[in-house]
């Protein structure tokens, strides 16, 4: 899981986990987060690590408001987020999963998507799958960025259709990028540039990775 922070003028950019404790409402007895403290400033990168179950994605959930804490509580730029309305916290938000959403259409189009209050030049299309380790595949193909993927991404690898994702996410230009096991499927390369060319260096923006 990895938490990026966009630093803009409306959203500072600091995200903080204060002392969290949290049950799913299903399993009251089991807790899954407990005292947890993590603060993630401008141009910080910090990372989650554990085994599976511990807790990690939940933490985005949790930035994502799709439950709220048991005890203590999420802040972005010094604000509960219980404070805030829902939409607009969302509205900072662009997540990429273990298994992104593609969709039965060019590539173009599914990196293009990522802004869908206008329609992203070519250029800006292959900036960002350029920062995202997926252009040289891309115009190696026949057809380039109008190669359709299929049905859910049929015709990509779980690797390409992670760095389509990322590109995706990293056109919309939003304040937090949340990434959840999203390098997951990638080969070394690709895994090593995501690790070491963070492509949200330039932007100052800060990281919470597991």
């Amino acid at each position: 899981m990895l938490l990026v922070v966009f630093c803009q003028p409306e959203c500072r950019g600091e995200v903080t986990l204060d002392d969290i404790e949290f049950t799913y409402p299903s399993r009251p007895d089991a807790i899954i987060l407990r005292g947890l403290t993590v603060t993630i400033k401008p141009g910080q990168r910090v990372a989650l690590v554990g085994q599976s179950g511990c807790g990690k994605s939940t933490c985005v959930s949790l930035v994502e408001r799709f439950y709220d804490t048991s005890r203590g509580c999420v802040r972005i730029d010094g604000v509960d987020i219980r404070s805030l309305d829902v939409q607009w916290v969302r509205a900072q938000l662009a997540l990429v999963s273990q298994e992104p959403v593609l969709f039965n259409t060019t590539i173009y189009d599914n990196i293009a998507y990522g802004d869908n209050t206008r329609t992203p030049t070519m250029d800006e299309v292959i900036d960002v799958a350029k920062k995202a380790n997926i252009h040289n595949f891309i115009a190696s193909l026949p057809l380039g960025y109008d190669t359709t993927v299929g049905e859910g991404g049929s015709q990509l690898s779980g690797g390409q259709k992670q760095r389509i994702a990322i590109s995706r996410a990293l056109l919309r230009n939003p304040r937090i990028l949340l990434l959840d096991e999203a390098t997951s499927a990638l080969d070394t390369e690709s895994e090593k540039v995501c690790s070491y060319r963070r492509p949200w260096n330039e932007h100052r923006k800060a990281a919470l990775a597991s």
